[in-house]
């Protein structure tokens, strides 16, 4: 077995585990009952499915052709940082409007600190 199809397995592993995470992804956010799971389906599994598949792009062109993308590694780096960031900012913001959560939720953790923040 030679280095290029060692390569191309981990290529290809790397992008279709990125992909399946993607699609589980996308099922969660049309399966979850309220804005807070979802947001989380979205920020956590297509987070790590885009980190996945933009990782397997870039050995395969690091490997393969030996070019070292800066564009690519710029990308993992914004999506790592910025994808939960944005997740959590809209979690924050829908709990501060009062979207009510849903009926299966059992715990409220951020509502008892709103309430003491409130109370000051």
């Amino acid at each position: 077995m030679g280095a290029n199809v060692m390569i191309e397995i981990v290529v290809g592993f790397l992008v279709m585990s990125g992909t399946v995470m993607s699609l589980f992804s996308s099922l969660g956010i049309i399966r979850l009952p309220d804005v807070y799971n979802r947001a989380h389906a979205s920020t956590k599994s297509a987070t790590l499915g885009i980190l996945c598949i933009l990782s397997g792009t870039f050995f395969y062109f690091f490997f393969t052709h030996g070019v070292s993308s800066i564009r690519l590694l710029l990308a993992i780096v914004f999506v790592f940082l910025t994808a939960p960031v944005a997740g959590h900012i809209i979690i924050r913001s829908a709990h501060r409007s009062k979207v009510p959560l849903a009926d299966i939720s059992v715990q409220d953790d951020l509502q008892d600190y709103l309430d003491s923040q409130e109370s000051k």
